[in-house]
C-alpha cells in the first residue's frame, strides 16, 4: 500500500516529505532531517524553545511533558501530562499526545490521537486517526532482523505502523512491525494485528470483514 493510497490529505506540514516517497517505510529515515530543515523557516507563529525544538505558539504543553528534538509540534496541538517525545517527531495541528503517551521518530497527521498511555515509534499515523487507551506500535522483531513488508525487505530493523486517514484502533491493540492499516478500517480492542490490511475495514476477534 502506497502513500498516495493512506493519506488523502494534505493535512500535514510533513507532505511535502511524504509525498517524496512511494512508500511509507521510506520516510522513516528522513524524519529528523526534514524537521531541521522546516523547522529553521519556520514563521514567528512558532517559538524555538531548545535546539530543533519548535512549538506552535498557540499549542498546550504541559510542564510535565519531556520534549527531545528535532521535534516540531503545530498548531493548538495539546501535549498532555507527562508526555514523552524522545526526538524526530512532527506532532500536527490539533493532535493530542497524551497521559504517559511515548512518541519518537514518528509523524502524527493533523487531528490525529494518541491520548492514553500509547507507544508510537517509527510510524506514520493518519490524518483523524485515533489510537485507544493502551494500544502501541510495537516496531522491532524478537530476532532483531529486518522488518518486511509483503516480502519486500525494508532494510530497517525498526519499522512500527502506518495508519492511513480515519484509523480508529480500539484500546490496548498491538500493531506489530510493519503493519499497515487503509483508510476508514476499524480495529476492535484487543487484536493483535500484523501485515496488511485494506481500507474500509473492520477487524475483530482475528477476523477481518468489510464495513457495509
Amino acid at each position: 500500500m502506497k502513500n498516495k493510497d493512506l493519506f488523502l490529505t494534505d493535512n500535514s506540514i510533513a507532505i511535502d516529505l511524504i509525498n517524496s516517497y512511494e512508500y511509507p517505510y521510506e520516510v522513516l529515515p528522513n524524519i529528523k532531517d526534514y524537521i531541521i530543515k522546516i523547522g529553521n523557516k519556520l514563521d514567528d507563529r512558532y517559538q524555538k524553545i531548545d535546539k530543533d525544538i519548535w512549538i506552535a505558539k498557540d499549542a498546550t504543553v504541559s510542564s510535565s511533558a519531556s520534549i527531545t528534538g528535532p521535534c516540531i509540534i503545530d498548531h493548538k496541538a495539546e501535549i498532555r501530562h507527562n508526555a514523552f517525545i524522545r526526538g524526530s517527531a512532527i506532532i500536527g495541528k490539533c493532535c493530542v499526545l497524551g497521559n504517559s503517551c511515548e512518541i519518537k521518530n514518528a509523524i502524527l497527521f493533523d487531528e490525529a490521537q494518541v491520548p492514553h498511555f500509547n507507544y508510537v515509534g517509527d510510524s506514520i499515523i493518519g490524518y483523524k486517526s485515533h489510537l485507544g487507551a493502551g494500544t502501541v506500535t510495537s516496531n522491532l522483531k524478537n530476532d532483531k532482523k529486518n522488518v518486511t513488508i509483503n516480502n519486500i525487505d525494508t532494510k530497517l530493523k525498526k519499522v512500527g505502523a502506518f495508519l492511513g486517514d480515519n484509523v480508529e484502533v480500539g484500546c490496548n491493540s498491538v500493531l506489530n512491525p510493519g503493519t499497515i492499516i487503509g483508510v476508514n478500517t476499524s480495529i476492535y480492542p484487543l487484536c493483535n494485528v500484523r501485515g496488511v490490511i485494506e481500507a474500509n475495514m473492520i477487524v475483530k476477534n482475528n477476523e477481518i470483514v468489510r464495513k457495509r
